[in-house]
């Protein structure tokens, strides 16, 4: 179980580095529950992959194309969860977004049924997203 758990997310991080979006699309459950931290317009539950999508494309509408996974630090893994360290970058209108979050993923059959995200700076994402 654990190895399958450390194939599907380090895949899937990989892919969010390369914005592989059929990847993505494949490797996300069509009724993941997703956690986005914050008072922002992007926090909150989604509760399946076309709202994950939804929320993505807003963010990459609303930094202009700038925002990227940096670095992926640490992936640690316990059964069906991992824990992974990642350093997103983003711009816009003279804002900057240069923070790392810790993202839980739950992986089941090789699909990924939930995320829940903490942000170590959640008032530089709440900011930088605006409301």
């Amino acid at each position: 179980m654990e190895k399958q758990t450390f194939n599907t997310v380090t895949e899937f991080v990989n892919a969010v580095k390369a914005v592989d979006l059929e990847k993505l699309g494949a490797l996300l459950h069509p009724s993941v529950q997703w956690q986005q931290p914050g008072s922002n317009r992007f926090s909150g539950t989604k509760t399946s992959r076309d709202e994950v999508f939804q929320m993505v494309g807003g963010m990459f509408e609303v930094s202009g194309n700038t925002m990227r996974l940096e670095d992926i630090k640490t992936i640690a893994v316990n059964g069906n969860e991992a824990s992974v360290v990642l350093h997103w970058k983003a711009s816009r209108a003279g804002a900057e977004l240069d923070t790392e979050n810790v993202d839980v993923y739950t992986v089941e059959n090789g699909q990924i049924t939930g995320v829940k995200v903490y942000a170590a700076d959640l008032q530089q994402e709440d900011t930088f997203w605006g409301k």
